[in-house]
């Protein structure tokens, strides 16, 4: 919740330009503006490859959810993914597991690819925590949901405590809860589907560590918070990877 309409257009349109710079590789790129400026970021992208995201929506298409955003209308409006569970609706908003499930329902019934938050607070970690808190945010944000036939997921790895202050995990740790990840992926689904899977992680990702991570094989991308509010220093971090 920090630039104007205005200033997405900005930003966007820089992206747009900046796509040149990595047109033909295998990076995916997905902007995941404030609702208010989904419109606006889509205009300024297009034909430029870069994929547009929302940062959270209601677990139903339609009804008397008065200041909900239905995840049939980000579809509707050109949205391909939606994060849901992020540490500071968690936090802040008291968003629970059981919430995170119904969102993740809500947004593969409708053809978006979510992304998972998941990840351990600072008490959790101090007290040997981590590993259950992570398997258990998956597995109950998967629970008693069958895979859609075109479905797709992430799931990003997001320790709270590396958020505020701004600390970003070591890149071997990161490692390792990324196989966690995946093993309760293989106990939730197939392996054919478990394989589909994305596992990124986003906990204080910047210009200066990001090139680290990238040499993390059980990783396969990145959720760029403050880092990406700069169009020029985002370029320049994807250039990185």
């Amino acid at each position: 919740m920090n630039l104007t309409p205005e200033k997405v257009i900005e930003a966007s349109k820089s992206l747009a330009k900046g796509e040149t710079l990595w047109r033909g590789g295998e990076k995916e790129i997905v902007l995941c503006p404030s609702f208010e400026s989904i419109i606006v970021a889509k205009s300024a992208l297009e034909n430029s490859g870069i994929k547009l995201g929302a940062q959270d929506c209601f677990w139903e298409d339609k009804g008397i959810y008065t200041g909900e955003v239905s995840p049939k209308i980000l579809k509707s409006i050109g949205c391909e993914y939606v994060i849901v569970g992020h540490s500071e609706r968690r936090r802040e908003l008291r968003e629970s597991d059981k919430d995170v499930n119904r969102k993740v329902a809500a947004a593969w019934r409708v053809g978006l690819t979510p992304i998972i938050c998941v990840g351990e607070t600072f008490e959790q970690r101090q007290n040997g925590q981590k590993d259950f808190v992570i398997m258990n945010q998956i597995t109950l944000a998967l629970e008693d949901l069958a895979w859609p036939s075109d479905g797709n997921l992430i799931i990003a790895y997001e320790p709270v405590w590396a958020i505020y202050p701004s600390q970003a995990v070591e890149p071997a740790e990161a490692e390792h809860v990324a196989m966690v990840i995946r093993q309760v992926l293989l106990d939730n689904f197939s392996a054919e589907n478990a394989k589909k899977v994305k596992v990124i992680y986003g906990g204080s990702v910047n210009l200066d560590n990001v090139a680290d991570f990238t040499l993390v094989s059980a990783l396969d991308g990145f959720l760029v918070g403050n880092a990406s509010l700069v169009a020029e220093n985002f370029i320049e971090l994807i250039k990185k990877v």
